[in-house]
């Protein structure tokens, strides 16, 4: 098997909330939901960089389709990254997710290993990451 990813699927507790979030409070371009026609198939979907796609799916239907409970989730089972290019990109994309209803988890500051950075907890209780890292340049 080829290692790829092409999809992050969020199961979030309310569709339109998590998707005024990201549209409108992050500023992340989406079609809207669609699949609203389709039995539990009422998903948004966000186009990222590389063929990457962010898609928000109701955490009900996500453990339904999956076949596993929809229980209880831990923040730190998993991390989603978001890098730029300077410091300054860090301080105002954590300042946009604030201003959309996101929860400062860490603040950005100078990281040991040479960068900045800081986290942010989505209404959903994911974790992002928002770096600036000297030796990386972002296209």
């Amino acid at each position: 098997m080829n290692p790829r990813v092409t999809f992050i699927t969020l199961g979030v507790s309310n569709l339109e909330r998590s998707l005024a979030f990201y549209r409108d409070g992050l500023g992340w371009q989406t079609e809207g939901i669609i699949g609203t026609n389709i039995p539990g198939g009422a998903v948004a979907f966000f186009p990222l960089t590389n063929g990457l796609t962010l898609a928000l799916f109701p955490r009900e239907e996500l453990a339904r389709d999956a076949k596993v409970p929809a229980s209880g989730s831990c923040a730190v089972e998993f991390s989603l990254a978001h890098n730029v290019n300077t410091k300054e990109e860090v301080d105002t994309v954590m300042a946009g997710a604030k201003n959309a209803g996101a929860t400062i988890t860490d603040p950005p500051h100078d990281r040991a290993w040479g960068g900045y950075a800081g986290y942010f907890q989505d209404i959903d209780g994911h974790l992002w990451e928002v770096a600036w890292h000297p030796q990386f340049k972002i296209e």
